[in-house]
Order: C-alpha cells, then sequence, then structure tokens
C-alpha cells in the first residue's frame, strides 16, 4: 500500500513539474516556418530550438516564464507564458525581419514617434549591429559600417601622426566634421585630433566612433540628408544615432580574433595584425519598465607592416608601414528607471582608454637626423598615444499637460596625449634620450536641452509639433611636451623629437566658447497618403555670430507600395574649435626629404600678413528627391537622388614658402621653411544617388536575404575663395594635392552585394564591396603623373553554427582573395609606402573566428 502511495505522488509530481510547452514559430511577412530558431527561458540556462518545420517543444516546471525567441535575420521578442498542468494550447509566435538597412522603429529624422522608416521623408538606414558583428569580420564601429552602409566611408591611416589611432570617417564624400553623430538621440562630442595627413578628412575634425563598443549598440541610425535646422551645426552631410542597448536578463559574451594574411611582407611572415576582441553585455530589470544596461569591451590589435613591397624600390620606402598598434578598453552603461506613471529618468555613457603604437617615417643611417652612435643602421620611430574619452548624459523625461518634455545635459571629454619613442633630438647628440613625451590636446563639451513634442491626433490626418532649446559649452586646449621633445639644443641641427616634435610653450592655448540655439519642428499628415514637414533652428555663437536656417520636407503616398520623398534645406557648420586655434611644428617628407612645416593658428601674425580674414561657419542648400517601393515577392527598393551646395569649406591650405616675402622673416624666425593654416578656401557641389534593393525569400528549408546597396557620388570644387593679396598664390592657396584629397572623400561609387541564408542552426553570408576609382596627386604635383587606385572588388565569407541556444561559432574571411589597391612609388605618395590609404585598405585578407555566448 505505502509502495502505491509513493509512485501515485511520484507520477504527480512529474506532472506538476514536468509541462510540455509546445508551438511553432513563422515569419510574420508570409506565414512561413522558420527553421532554427533560438528559444530560450530567461533566467534559466535551459531553451531549444525550431525544427524544419518551426515547431519546438520544451519540458517545463508548472510556473510562469519568460521565453525569448531570437534568430540571425529577425528581431528578438520576449513572450511571458504560463505552464500548467493538463494546459496543451500550442503558443504559435510570428517574428518580423531585421534586416540591415530599412526595417526599424526611426528616431533620427523625425521628431513624431509615429513616424517610421519606411514612411520618412528623407533616406534613413538602420543597422542592427548584433545582427552584422555576428557574422562578419569588422569589430570596430567605424569598420563596421565601412562594409554595410554604402554611403558611408573610412580608411586607416598609416604615417599620418594622430590619425594613425583616430580613424576619420564620414558620409556621401563630404568633410567628417560635416556629420553629426547623436548617442541615444544626443549630441556626442567629437575627438580633440585634428586631422593634418591622410587622404580622408584633411583639416577636419570628426567624432571618434571606435570609443563606442559596438557590443554596447542595438542600432546604429543613418539619416542620410542635411539636417543642421533639426540637430544643428555638423548635420550638412547627415546624422548618425547610435543607440545604446536595453536589453535585460540576458547575458551575452563574444571572444573574437582574427588576423591577416599577408601578400606583401618583406621578412617573409605570412601573419600579421593579429586582433582579439572580448566583450560582455548583461542588462538587470529595474522595476516594471525600468532596466540597468552594461557592456565591457577590450580589443588588442597589433601592427600590420606592408613595407618593402616587391617591385618598389626598397631605399625609397619606409621600413614600417602599416596600422597602428592599438589596445582600446571600454565600459558603457544605458539605464531608464521609471519613477512615476509619467515620469521616467535616464542616464547613459561610458568611458574609453586607448593606447595605441604607429610608425612615423624612416630614419636612416646615413640621414643628418640620426646619430650613428645610438641607431648605427637608422630608426623608425614609434608615435605613441593615450586617449582618454569619456560621456555622460543624465535627464528626466515626463509629460506635461498633452506634451512629451525632455530635460537632459550631456557632457563629453577627449583627450590625446602624443609620445614618441625609438626616437632621438638630433640636437642634444650623443647623449639624447630615446622616447619623449610630447604634449597633445583635450576637447571638452557641455549640452543641455529641453524638448518638448505633441502629436495632435484629430488635427488634419495627424500633426506632430516638436520645439526646443540647447545650450552648448566647449572648451578646447592644447598642452605642451617635455622640454627636448621640441626644443634645438643645437641650432644648426634639426630640434625636438624625431617622428612627431612636442607641443612647445607658445602652442599652449586654453579657449572656449558657448552657443545657444533654439528649433521648431513640425509634421503634418495633410492625408493619409501626403505629409509635409517645416524646421526651423537659430544659433547664436560667441565667437561668430548668428545664423538661422530651415528645412522643409514631404512625402506621398501613390499607393500602399510606392512612395514619393524628398527634401529642402540651408544648413551650416561652424568652425571647430580646433580648427580656429590649433598650432604646431610638423614634419613633411617631400621626396623623401624633411621639410619642417608651421600650421599657423588663424589670426597669428603670418596669416595677417597674407590677408587671411578670421575663420566663419560653412553655410550650404542641401536638396534629395527619391522614392521607396515594394515590388511584390519580398523585394523592396529605394532610390535617393542628392545635391549639396556648400559655400566657404573650411580646409588646410597648401603650403606657402619663406621665399614669400611676406612672410619670409616670420618663417626664418621659427625656424621652418614653409607653412601652412586653416581657412575658408573653397565652394564645393556634391551630387549623387543612393540606392538600395532588398529580397527575402524562403529557400529550401531556410531564409534568404539578399540586399543590394549603391553609392554614386561626385563631388566639384565651385570656387576657390581668395583675397586680392592671395590670387597671385590661387593655385598654393589650395593647390593640386589639396584637391584631390578633398574628392578622394569617398570613391565616386561604392557597391555592396550581401546574401544571408540561414536555416536550421546554420547561417551562411557571402558579400561583395566594389570600390569606385580614387585619383590623388602626388608629391611632384604633376597632375599628368597621378595616383589612380583602379576600381576593385573585395570578397567576404562567413559560417556560423549554433552549437545550443546558449553557444554559437562563427568562422570567415574578409577579402578572401587578397585583393590589393594598385601600387605607386612610395617616395611619391602621402603615406611613404606603395599605396596611399584609401577605403578598401591594403593589409589583405583578414581571417577570423568568433565564439558567442547568449544565456
Amino acid at each position: 500500500m505505502n509502495t502505491k502511495i509513493l509512485v501515485t505522488c511520484c507520477f504527480l509530481s512529474v506532472s506538476a513539474f514536468s509541462q510540455s510547452i509546445r508551438g511553432r514559430v513563422t515569419d510574420e511577412a508570409n506565414s512561413s516556418a522558420l527553421p532554427g530558431v533560438t528559444i530560450l527561458v530567461v533566467g534559466k540556462q535551459t531553451g531549444t530550438t525550431t525544427d524544419a518545420s518551426g515547431n519546438f517543444s520544451l519540458q517545463l516546471a508548472s510556473g510562469r516564464y519568460t521565453l525569448r525567441f531570437s534568430s540571425l535575420g529577425y528581431d528578438t521578442i520576449e513572450k511571458l507564458v504560463t505552464v500548467a498542468a493538463n494546459d496543451n494550447a500550442p503558443l504559435d509566435v510570428a517574428l518580423k525581419s531585421a534586416q540591415t538597412n530599412l526595417t526599424e522603429v526611426m528616431v533620427v529624422g523625425s521628431r513624431n514617434i509615429n513616424r517610421s522608416v519606411t514612411d520618412s521623408p528623407a533616406p534613413i538606414d538602420v543597422i542592427d549591429v548584433r545582427q552584422v558583428t555576428a557574422k562578419t569580420g569588422q569589430l570596430d564601429v567605424n569598420q563596421l559600417l565601412q562594409f554595410v552602409a554604402p554611403s558611408f566611408n573610412s580608411n586607416r591611416q598609416t604615417g599620418s601622426d594622430g590619425a594613425d589611432h583616430v580613424d576619420p570617417a564620414s558620409l556621401r564624400g563630404l568633410g567628417p566634421d560635416q556629420t553629426l553623430v547623436l548617442i541615444n538621440g544626443k549630441r556626442q562630442h567629437q575627438s580633440a585630433l585634428v586631422t593634418l595627413f591622410g587622404t580622408r578628412g584633411r583639416g577636419n575634425t570628426g567624432t571618434d566612433l571606435n570609443t563606442i563598443p559596438a557590443a554596447a549598440i542595438e542600432r546604429i541610425e543613418i539619416l542620410r540628408d542635411g539636417a543642421a535646422a533639426q540637430y544643428g551645426s555638423d548635420a550638412i552631410a547627415g546624422v548618425i544615432n547610435i543607440v545604446l542597448k536595453a536589453t535585460t536578463n540576458q547575458l551575452v559574451a563574444n571572444v573574437n580574433y582574427g588576423a591577416y594574411q599577408a601578400k606583401y611582407r618583406f621578412d617573409n611572415q605570412k601573419f600579421d595584425g593579429g586582433n582579439l576582441n572580448v566583450n560582455a553585455n548583461y542588462g538587470w530589470r529595474i522595476g516594471k519598465n525600468g532596466f540597468l544596461n552594461l557592456t565591457g569591451d577590450y580589443n588588442q590589435r597589433e601592427h600590420t607592416n606592408r613595407a618593402n613591397t616587391p617591385g618598389i624600390d626598397s631605399t625609397l620606402q619606409r621600413r614600417q608601414y602599416g596600422d597602428s598598434r592599438i589596445k582600446n578598453s571600454s565600459v558603457y552603461a544605458n539605464s531608464q528607471i521609471p519613477v512615476s506613471t509619467n515620469t521616467t529618468i535616464y542616464a547613459f555613457g561610458g568611458i574609453n582608454f586607448r593606447k595605441g603604437d604607429a610608425y612615423a617615417w624612416t630614419r636612416t643611417a646615413d640621414s643628418p637626423r640620426n646619430i650613428p652612435s645610438i641607431y648605427p643602421d637608422g630608426f623608425d620611430p614609434i608615435i605613441t598615444s593615450t586617449i582618454t574619452d569619456g560621456t555622460f548624459a543624465a535627464g528626466v523625461r515626463t509629460t506635461l499637460g498633452n506634451w512629451n518634455v525632455d530635460l537632459g545635459n550631456i557632457f563629453g571629454s577627449n583627450r590625446f596625449d602624443y609620445g614618441v619613442k625609438n626616437t632621438l633630438n638630433t640636437s642634444m647628440g650623443a647623449t639624447s634620450p630615446r622616447e619623449f613625451k610630447a604634449g597633445g590636446f583635450q576637447l571638452q563639451q557641455n549640452v543641455t536641452g529641453l524638448h518638448f513634442t505633441r502629436f495632435f491626433k484629430n488635427t488634419l490626418q495627424g500633426l506632430n509639433v516638436a520645439f526646443g532649446s540647447e545650450f552648448r559649452y566647449e572648451n578646447y586646449q592644447i598642452f605642451a611636451g617635455e622640454e627636448a621633445s621640441y626644443k634645438a639644443y643645437d641650432i644648426s641641427k634639426a630640434a625636438g623629437a624625431q617622428g612627431f616634435p612636442g607641443f612647445q610653450p607658445s602652442n599652449v592655448l586654453n579657449k572656449s566658447r558657448t552657443n545657444l540655439g533654439i528649433y521648431i519642428d513640425t509634421e503634418a499628415d495633410l492625408t493619409k497618403a501626403f505629409m509635409i514637414g517645416a524646421a526651423a533652428r537659430y544659433e547664436n555663437y560667441s565667437d561668430f555670430g548668428s545664423t538661422l536656417n530651415g528645412k522643409l520636407s514631404s512625402r506621398l503616398k501613390i499607393s500602399p507600395s510606392f512612395m514619393l520623398r524628398g527634401t529642402l534645406s540651408t544648413g551650416f557648420r561652424a568652425p571647430s574649435l580646433a580648427q580656429k586655434y590649433f598650432n604646431s611644428t610638423i614634419t613633411n617628407f617631400v621626396g623623401g626629404q624633411p621639410v619642417q612645416v608651421q600650421i599657423a593658428q588663424n589670426g597669428s601674425a603670418i596669416t595677417q600678413a597674407l590677408g587671411i580674414p578670421d575663420l566663419k561657419q560653412e553655410t550650404s542648400v542641401n536638396a534629395s528627391l527619391g522614392f521607396t517601393s515594394e515590388l511584390g515577392n519580398g523585394f523592396s527598393l529605394t532610390v535617393d537622388g542628392y545635391y549639396v551646395r556648400i559655400k566657404d569649406r573650411v580646409v588646410l591650405t597648401g603650403q606657402f614658402s619663406d621665399e614669400l616675402p611676406e612672410i619670409s622673416d616670420a618663417l626664418k624666425q621659427l625656424n621652418v621653411s614653409q607653412v601652412q593654416f586653416f581657412t575658408n578656401a573653397i565652394s564645393t557641389r556634391t551630387r549623387g544617388i543612393d540606392v538600395v534593393l532588398a529580397h527575402r525569400t524562403q529557400l529550401g528549408q531556410g531564409r534568404l536575404n539578399t540586399s543590394l546597396g549603391v553609392n554614386f557620388n561626385s563631388l566639384d570644387t565651385i570656387s576657390v575663395n581668395t583675397n586680392e593679396k592671395l590670387k597671385p598664390y590661387k593655385d598654393l592657396y589650395f593647390d593640386l594635392r589639396e584637391y584631390y584629397f578633398v574628392r578622394a572623400s569617398a570613391p565616386p561609387s561604392k557597391m555592396n552585394l550581401t546574401l544571408d541564408y540561414s536555416v536550421n542552426k546554420w547561417a551562411f553570408l557571402l558579400r561583395f564591396v566594389r570600390f569606385g576609382e580614387v585619383k590623388l596627386a602626388n608629391w611632384n604635383y604633376d597632375p599628368t603623373d597621378l595616383d589612380i587606385y583602379r576600381p576593385k572588388v573585395t570578397t567576404d565569407l562567413s559560417i556560423s553554427y549554433r552549437f545550443t541556444p546558449q553557444i554559437g561559432l562563427s568562422i570567415g574571411g574578409s577579402n578572401i582573395f587578397n585583393v590589393y589597391p594598385d601600387m605607386h612609388r612610395a617616395d611619391l605618395t602621402e603615406s611613404g609606402g606603395a599605396w596611399d590609404p584609401v577605403q578598401m585598405g591594403s593589409n589583405g585578407t583578414y581571417w577570423f573566428g568568433k565564439l558567442n555566448f547568449r544565456f
């Protein structure tokens, strides 16, 4: 009798504590089955995947659970379920496709919370970072966007001082400082670095996207349209909004490693540039709707070396030419805490520490800048960096009446400290140290904003009104290096640290400015098919005055599957504090010979002697016209043409020599032979077209997503803005090399074809990227002897497999056919290697493996 009771109790216990929950997962768009979907029980180390028919089952004890459904190529969702005895009702779930382009809820470009990407009047790309990073070799944000978004361009520099440590990036071939970057919709600070060398961003101060770890990002929204009237300065080319993760109760960790297969290395080493990345992300739920999401990220990238390439005279090349070594550590957080039904406190931000070693130009054994007793074989200086970047934002969102109110503040700081090692100060002779602290610079920004938004549902077919104000404070500093890093102890010999002369006390400065902006932004749906929008923004700067800009936009739905859209706006960009005040002495190599060059501050005695006026804001006229279409059978197409005319662009001029009588004495007193400076030198016109074609379909038991992104871009210089004193030097003021540097900000065409196939636990990605032809002028200033980089195609391939719902592996390669740009004379290129730094890179094939953990 007791045995029967025991067996009965065990049977009842199993029934109560081990129930079966089953269901089916389908594609929301066409109700087709989704195989290989991961189903995790939040907070427990258990889960399953769907079979070939999309079916799944789980054994769970009675109770309430949160199930998380996720699949590569689809939005992750959570379902709250109750497991009870004798309850066999199936759980059917439909997932929404998550493309790497126009499919997410949109934040940037409109303050209407009812507006989505597909009915926006301006073109917007939305990139699901989790989907992209899971399958591709790129680890940092700049390189990730470079190979995903056709209108985005970035490249790594070498022999370019600070630009070896901070990658310049741009939209639509415009300057890095003509793209505004936001984090969670708040203005992010720029880098303290002003780019002086290389093929991209010369004379610009951009935002360092790589300070934000990709592991902390949910998605990146790219508004490909002028938006200065909506968001203020820097938004001439567009806006990049980085949205941080807000997930909870899930630990995601990744271990990534890859290296380059070197086709060109003088020492026959097959692999270099090893790149290790380790990151983890976890979120805690706070109350019902609050959260705290935290990310830690560490990345270590080693040098590549592509010097002494075949067919190039080794005596004319640098001995070290390639990527810098970087150690990058970041901690980022995103949080939101409801304090009442209508009020929420938010905070986000993080800190990034970066240390870098970058190759400088070779000093040969017989160079007058070498001391043979210290370096009998010559030496290769290393420029080091210590970069500290921090962002902190906090605020409150609430409602007043029917108005949504956001009061917030964001503070950002970027500090760049230079060092030089494996070097010497020639003027100190054999007693010279081999390492120096060379000084640096810092930029800080604080923005306080008050924003009001209201949607009038019953006015017309919907009217959205937004207005507000922002107050911004900026501070820029330059600090000197140690004395031996810049001083000439023997005036007959070269002064300062070879590779990077330190900042001198005469360079030191501490400059600030303030800005007040007021805006209004409206959107009205006149009918369900026809929308118009208008925005205006007034800004006043303490250092150069006021500006007023406006924007008109419209969208017309011709049919449920076809929509016309267009915008017209004026814009502006205030010259950065670095462009206004930066001053230093640098060393250029012309035909392999060193030349001391002074970067003169705007308003200095030298620029005044040449009649250079004070810097003023750049102004622009932007226009775009395009359409979006659903072509049926899973096809979608967007086509957008654009026109951007910019007046008074700030650029770095050509080099004026000490032979000019107006500045001869001043330059000789500085012991430099040439001078450059920042000025509103040119006006430009950019025309282009963006095309995005996407297709999704069921293929066998899996899912195939295909996308084609194309950008055609043409930039022309309309005029060179000189005064009477400079007219005889017009070709020097904006010389041949500077002209081609501006044009090379983007190739004239860039195409991206991606095929993404998922089936069961497998995922395959094949991607082709074609970079159009780029032309650059040489140090010989010969228009008939340009460096021409013909169009090239790189091919990426990756294979992913999920062993369990918690563990997955991806392996693959970028540029698997080891394609390189065309080679050129190393003694005439900007960088002193066989290639200038162009968008496709010159490192060759990158092989990688990624291990993912998800609990």
